[in-house]
């Protein structure tokens, strides 16, 4: 059996969200569509992945107060939208480097690969920190929780925002795979997608399955052609 269902299915959305003050519009950047859905006043993006800073920026070109939370996740340092990159670097950094070099065969890719993992967002592509201060989205520390419906700052600083874009990912969704495949923090226990727990079930399409392509029709081609070899090896045993 092949759980091929990619990391996508459920909003992440932490818990302390519910005690946001109800006058306060939040809602995940899965249902972002534009600015027209903010209510007047400051805005708080809590997410520093590519989502989190592409949203940024439009809602801060709208004219409100930005404020984006979490960690700096790095970024290209070159602008991919140029033609020239686009023609020369790009097929090298997405069909070598991600798909060849940062792979769970090479130490840099186990690295990048524990990151991904772990939850947290990849390098920023389309944007850079210039960018963003451009507009004058406004860095803020990792949101922990919320004070007297405020969100809260590790610092201690609570925010008065009129709107919370919550730009936090998502989880897989495995809650209804009842079987002992999963590790402390619900990750599959997989090599490559095969689970030697359970003999004859497979994962695909989760995050860095084995390099950062495996999100990329790349990637899922040679996951996929890794995890048929071995269906067809045991078919024959």
């Amino acid at each position: 059996m092949v759980f091929a269902m990619s990391n996508f299915q459920r909003r992440r959305v932490p818990e302390f969200a519910r005690e946001l003050a109800p006058d306060i519009v939040q809602f995940h950047s899965n249902d972002y569509r534009n600015p027209g859905q903010l209510r007047d006043g400051d805005v708080l993006l809590v997410g520093a992945g590519n989502s989190g800073a592409e949203i940024a920026i439009e809602v801060a070109r709208s004219g409100r107060r930005t404020l984006m939370s979490g960690r700096d996740t790095g970024h290209v340092p070159f602008p991919i939208e140029n033609p020239v990159i686009l023609s020369l670097l790009v097929p090298v950094l997405f069909r070598v480097v991600f798909h060849r070099v940062l792979t769970l065969g090479t130490p840099l890719g186990r690295r990048v690969g524990m990151g991904q993992m772990s939850g947290r967002g990849a390098p920023l592509i389309r944007t850079r920190p210039k960018d963003l201060a451009a507009v004058g989205v406004a860095r803020v520390p990792k949101v922990v929780g919320v004070r007297e419906g405020k969100p809260l700052l590790e610092n201690g600083q609570s925010l008065a925002v009129s709107n919370v874009i919550w730009c936090t990912g998502f989880d897989p969704g495995f809650t209804w795979i009842d079987l002992p495949v999963f590790g402390l923090q619900g990750e599959p226990l997989h090599k490559r997608g095969i689970v030697a727990a359970e003999p004859g079930l497979y994962f695909m399409g989760l995050h860095f399955l084995y390099a950062m392509s495996s999100a990329m029709i790349q990637g899922a081609s040679r996951d996929a052609a890794y995890i048929a070899n071995d269906i067809a090896r045991r078919s024959v045993m």
